[in-house]
């Protein structure tokens, strides 16, 4: 007896796990599109994330809806956003640019930080991917 009620809670202790790098990315806004880069450090354009509160925006291969910008938060610490203005429809104007350590979307001139993903006053966070440290000189951001 007891040890079926051992293996009955193993089997629910089982299912209510889940992966610990889930990101909640729900927005009516943004649609899901596929990210998958593979960032070398040692290239020039990539350069600036050897170096914290720097970024870079990258609008090439899988990236996302309007392009993907990493940032440096220091301590190997990087962070992926989706360059797309969270909180408006796609248009000719929603595509963040970036400003230092904040991105800013043209179409209402909001601020979001680059730590956070947060602007204040703004509903929806940005867009977050993951960041995968592979070696020293190499990350790789996906969804």
């Amino acid at each position: 007896m007891k040890k079926n009620f051992l293996y009955l809670f193993l089997y629910f202790l089982l299912l209510s796990c889940n992966k610990d790098d889930s990101i909640n990315n729900n927005n009516p806004y943004l649609p899901d599109y596929p990210v998958d880069l593979t960032i070398n450090l040692n290239l020039p354009q990539y350069n600036n994330l050897q170096f914290v509160s720097n970024s870079v925006y990258i609008n090439s291969g899988i990236a996302g809806i309007r392009g993907v910008f990493v940032f440096n938060a220091g301590s190997n610490n990087y962070v992926a956003f989706d360059a797309a203005c969270p909180n408006q429809s796609l248009s000719n104007c929603s595509t963040m640019t970036i400003n230092g350590i904040k991105a800013v979307c043209a179409c209402d001139d909001a601020e979001y930080s680059f730590f956070t993903g947060q602007a204040p006053g703004k509903e929806y966070p940005m867009k977050q991917y993951r960041v995968q440290q592979v070696n020293a000189s190499t990350l790789r951001v996906y969804n």
